[in-house]
C-alpha cells in the first residue's frame, strides 16, 4: 500500500512518500503509526499533498499545524491538494486583519 506522511494530528493534508495513482488506497502515517487510510481520487505525484480529511470550501488547509492556505472549493479526502484547489495565505498583505 502507498503511504503519505501526516506531520501533526491537526494537519488536513499529508505528503505523498511515493507517486500514487488514482484508485489506490493510501495509508496515512503519523509518527510511524497508521493514522488511517484514504482512497486516492487523483494521481498524486511524489512529494505532493493528498487530502487526509475532507475540507469544505473556505476551510483552512493545515500543514505543520499551521494554515498554509484555504480551500478554493470542497476538497474530498484522497484528492490532490495543490494550487488548483487552494489559495495561499502566506505573505498576503491583503488578508491582514
Amino acid at each position: 500500500m502507498k503511504k503519505a506522511l501526516l506531520l501533526t494530528a491537526e494537519d488536513t493534508v499529508a505528503t505523498a512518500l511515493q507517486a500514487i495513482s488514482a484508485g489506490e488506497d493510501v495509508e496515512i502515517v503519523l509518527h510511524g503509526e497508521s493514522a488511517g487510510q484514504v482512497h486516492a481520487t487523483q494521481d498524486i505525484p511524489y512529494g505532493f499533498k493528498i487530502c487526509a480529511r475532507a475540507m469544505a470550501k473556505g476551510a483552512s488547509v493545515i500543514k505543520y499545524s499551521h494554515p498554509i492556505g484555504r480551500a478554493r472549493e470542497d476538497i474530498a479526502a484522497g484528492d490532490l491538494v495543490h494550487v488548483h484547489n487552494i489559495e495561499g495565505n502566506r505573505g498576503r498583505g491583503d488578508l491582514a486583519q
